[in-house]
This record gives C-alpha cells, structure tokens and sequence, in this order.
C-alpha cells in the first residue's frame, strides 16, 4: 500500500526543502536510563523515507561543525575539553567536569564531540543554503539543543553553536533574525546568547515555575540594545491546543508587523506533546503542527529545528508530521511498514491525542500574559536597521563553493548523484537502554554504541540540580545559578538597562507556572563573541 500525501490547501507556491539527516547520529548513547535517545531521529527518517518525502524535498548529510565553528561562540577552553574527553579518561578531568557541568544531565559517552559535530553541522549548512537562495526552508531535527552556555553543559545540550551559529549565519545576510522555541522549557541558552543585541528577537512559550531551568520569567525582556527583543511566555500545567494557539497566533503575528525579521529559526521541541516523559503540557500533534504551519505561513526564509522529547514515537511521528508540512503535504494517518513498525503500536497512526489533564492556564491569565508581551512589543516601534558592510569569509563559504560547482553542472530536473543526496544507510543494533513507553511501546535493547569506560562521575562531583533531578516538577528542577561571568552573549554593545517588574500572578502559587519570583537574581551580563572569529557582517544596530 502506497502511503497516503494529500497537498495541503492553499500551497500556491511550493517551498524549496532542504532536510538534513546523518544516520550515524543514532549510533551514539547518552548511557542506561537516559531519557535523551539519538535514536529518535532515526525513527523520525525511517518515516520520513517511508512515507516517500524524500520525492518533495532534498536531503543531505551535512559537513560535522569544526573545533574553529564551534568556538566562534563557545570558549576555546571548552571546545578542547569536549574533543578530548572519554569514558576512558574521563577520571583525569574530574576538575573539568565541574568546571563545565559535564556529568549527571549531561554525561560523558563514547563518541560525545562527534555527536556535537553532528548536530551542528546541519543547522549551520540549512543556514547557509537558506542565505543563498538554495532552499526555502531548511530542516535538522538533529539540532535544536538550546540550553548549552559558552562555557557549560547544560540540560542534556553541551554545545548551543547548532542554533547560535546558525543564527550568525543567517545574520550575515539579513539585517534581522527571529527565533522562536515550542520546546516545554525555556530556550535559556540561547536567549543569553543574544540577550543585549536587537538583531535577533528571541520568542519562548514554555512551562514556567518549579521546573528546568528555572528562567524565562516574563519580566525577563532582554537589556540595553536588546531591551524587548527577547520575548518570554511562561505557561502552566496541561495547556491544551486551543488555549496554546489563543497565544501563539497573535504573539507571532504582532512580533512579525512589529519585528519584520529576514529569516526565522523555529526551534520545534517535541517534550510539549501531551505524555512526554519530562513534559507537562497537553498538546496533540496536529496542535504541536500548527505553529510550524502558521510560522510557515509568513513566507520567510525557515529553518525548522529539532529539540526536547522524550517518548522517542511520538517525537518521531511529530517531526515526520511536521516534515511533511515544510514539503507542503500532510501526512495520511496510517504508519506505513518500516524498520521500527512495532513501536508505533498498538493503533499503528500518525497521531498523538491530548490527554484529559486539567488545564491550569485559564483564560484570564493567558490573556494577561499576551497583553504585557504585546505591550512590550508596542514599545520597540519599528524594525531595527543596521548599515551592511561585505561579508567576511568563513570557512562555511568554501563548503558551499564546492556545492555550487558540483551542482551546477547538473541539467535541471535531474536527480542528484548519490554524493550529493544522503543514502539511506541502515545501522547497527536496536534502541538503547530504557523505561517502557507505556501501551504499545516495547523495552529497548541495547545500544547502537557500547561505551568502553565508565559511565558515572567519580566521587566528589557536585551534586547538581538539572532536568532529572529528582523530586522536582516532573522529573525537573530549577537551576538557580546565576549567569557565569563572561557567558557568551552575543552583543553589538554593552549598555545595561533596566528589567521591567511586571508580575500577573493570579494566585500566589508559582509551582503552576505563574509569573512569581525571579529563578535567579541579577541581571544577564552582557559579553561578545570569542576573538576568534565572529560570523557579523554588519556594523552595530541602531534604531531607526
């Protein structure tokens, strides 16, 4: 049986897709029990390929980030520390360890930078074809990890470069950038990031209160230059499709008249899907969807990441959904055969229901929320405007000369040789280590790569409180650490400004995800890119 693809209606224009996917992403294993499995986009491809969308789309299998990619935004110091650590050696950089936040939510395992390289090099390769007209909307479901720090691991995320750097990329052509995050935790690292700049706008619906990591309070609206260009919507408990789209939908559509940003990054974390194993919001699927469909909409340049999720069929079924609507289908409801068949069981659909749980975002408070965010955008005025200048080299550049070469000399409408588009490639082994995922699901087996050495931080490694802490709301906790000095905010100057003191509680609880009490004192110390290297090509914002 052929799978079913119905054209989505009112696709006039059809979208040049490019979908990033290196198969050996599944082969790495955050350890036994981890709730961050590799393997999830894997199972996301085996439907994707399945369902035939590799006719609409192109795909590829990216350049690995270099060492030198990644410390235009991470330290050298780091960097180095990430190539050379290993479960074998991991006992000699007991003090690095700490230093970084590496051990506990964030592990050491066999292969661990390369699975970093991975990761990035989609995101910054669908940023340069983005910039150069080769593709309409960019795909990397491998990306997406937003909680890494200049310098720390954070939130199973050790390094933030895929989403940062591909942000600078983007801002090589375009005088402004926004980024929005779906993920159920707030994009902290990369809100940080670009905290003092008005060239990007960062945008997060996320839950708020006792839960990881504890920041994107809705006072939190970014400082100097980027006073109200970082936009936080902190949510409760149990939102439902209905009540997510009341907010998302005019948030969005005010932030585009407002903002007009030349391209826009979407970072599509699926742990807000109803039943995620760390999430505790309640939307379906289709709900999930419609974010990607309405930011779809507004026809800009789109890069769609990946992110949290942890009910590896679920996120798989959403991203393949999701895939299809970037290639202007929507995917019929029956799985078709493919390698993991069996773990879409017992219903076999490509669909994930919301659940019953109370929804604890009335309406009175969500449209307080929507109100302030709103207020805070009436006060930016117009778009920013920026004086380009020529854009400097990188090493990027190269890579994309090479491409347009080999791909000019193909006639139109002719399939790409296999070294251009990504194979198919079946790997090793089954799923890794895990809890049952409830009805349907089956226990994993073993990984697709066996860590040589020991998988635990030695003794005396601090006792960190991060998204399994136990507990916490749902398996999470808040990380009330303030901002490490020096921390990588991309900055075009460093005026501090005050942080607005709104609070809409409506009750005094903030367990529930109500604006209460900051996670962490102080404000977000302005920084800079590290000095060697830095992805701008343009002189610093001003408003116009």
């Amino acid at each position: 049986m052929v799978p079913k693809m119905t054209p989505l209606d009112g696709e006039d224009n059809k979208k040049r897709v490019c979908y990033f996917f290196d198969s050996d992403v599944s082969g790495f294993h955050y350890g036994p029990g981890h709730p961050m499995k590799p393997t999830r986009i894997r199972m996301c491809h085996s439907l994707v390929m399945n369902y035939g969308l590799y006719k609409k789309m192109e795909i590829f299998r990216a350049k690995p980030a270099t060492k030198r990619e990644m410390t235009q935004f991470h330290s050298d110091e780091y960097v180095e520390f990430l190539s050379r650590i290993t479960p074998n050696n991991m006992l000699n950089y007991s003090k690095e360890q700490h230093k970084y936040n590496v051990g506990d939510d964030c592990p050491v395992f066999d292969g661990l930078f390369e699975y970093c390289s991975i990761s990035a090099g989609g995101s910054m390769e669908g940023a340069a074809r983005l910039s150069r007209n080769k593709c309409d909307i960019a795909v990397n479901w491998a990306g997406g990890l937003h909680h890494a720090k200049k310098s720390e691991a954070s939130g199973f995320c050790y390094v933030n470069e895929d989403i940062v750097l591909g942000i600078l990329e983007l801002l090589r052509y375009h005088t402004r950038v926004l980024y929005i995050d779906i993920d159920v935790h707030h994009g902290d690292g990369v809100e940080e990031a670009f905290y003092t700049t008005d060239r990007v706008m960062t945008c997060s619906f996320h839950k708020y209160g006792e839960f990881f990591p504890g920041t994107g309070e809705l006072r939190d609206i970014g400082i100097g230059k980027g006073k109200h260009y970082a936009m936080n919507l902190p949510l409760r408990d149990g939102i439902t499709d209905e009540s997510y789209k009341s907010v998302f939908e005019p948030v969005i559509q005010s932030v585009m008249e407002h903002y007009d940003p030349g391209a826009i990054v979407l970072q599509c974390g699926t742990d807000s899907l109803s039943g995620d194993k760390l999430g505790c919001l309640n939307l379906s699927m289709r709900g999930h969807a419609s974010c990607v469909k309405f930011v779809k909409s507004f026809n800009k340049p789109l890069l769609l990441l990946g992110g949290g999720g942890y009910t590896m069929r679920n996120v798989s079924r959403c991203w393949a959904y999701e895939t299809g609507l970037a290639a202007g289908v929507e995917l019929g409801k029956e799985i078709p055969m493919n390698e993991y068949y069996e773990y879409f069981g017992p219903d076999y659909e490509l669909d994930v229901k919301s659940s019953n749980m109370e929804n604890l975002n009335t309406p009175g408070y969500l449209e307080r929320v929507k109100g302030i965010v709103l207020e805070h955008l009436n006060q930016i005025g117009g778009p920013p405007s920026v004086h380009m200048q020529d854009i400097p080299r990188l090493p990027i550049d190269e890579l994309m000369e090479d491409m347009n070469e080999d791909e000019d000399m193909i006639p139109v409408n002719e399939r790409r040789p296999q070294r251009l588009l990504d194979a198919r490639r079946q790997a090793d082994g089954e799923l890794s280590d895990s809890d049952d995922e409830g009805e349907g699901g089956r226990r994993d087996h073993s990984s697709h790569r066996e860590s040589t050495g020991p998988s635990v931080m030695p003794a005396g490694r601090r006792a960190a409180v991060g998204i399994m802490s136990a507990g916490s709301t749902h398996g999470a906790g808040p990380s009330v650490a303030p901002p490490v000095a020096g921390a990588a905010v991309v900055t075009l100057n460093n005026n501090e400004g005050s942080q607005s003191d709104m609070d809409i509680d409506d009750d005094s609880s903030v367990g529930q995800g109500s604006v209460g009490p900051r996670a962490r004192s102080g404000s977000k110390p302005p920084g800079a890119l590290s000095s060697n290297g830095s992805a701008m090509a343009v002189d610093q914002p001003g408003n116009s």
